[in-house]
């Protein structure tokens, strides 16, 4: 089995780690200038690399096993889709 991202899978890996980059950088940001730096932002970051963003690829690294061809396309874009309005959401607040 090989790693396959393809087409729009690529731009929805992007789009889900940097959303991923850009709020780990406000939160820096923001921990930095009150004065509060601590080790749970960065542990916090990786804890979400390994719950969102290695799902998304062990479903593309599976897309070679399903006979349809379309059902973990729709489960990886689901999955991206929901990672994304996470991050879109914590970035509003």
């Amino acid at each position: 089995m090989t790693l396959e991202l393809t087409g729009l899978m690529l731009y929805a890996m992007y789009v889900v780690v940097g959303l991923m980059g850009i709020s780990f950088l406000v939160g820096l940001y923001q921990s930095l200038k009150a004065g509060t730096f601590s080790y749970t932002l960065i542990l916090n970051y990786l804890q979400d690399l390994l719950f969102y963003v290695f799902p998304l690829f062990l479903l593309a690294n599976m897309k070679s096993m399903d006979p349809t061809g379309w059902i973990l396309l729709i489960a990886y874009y689901i999955g991206a889709l929901g990672v994304a309005i996470k991050y879109l959401a914590s970035l509003k607040k």
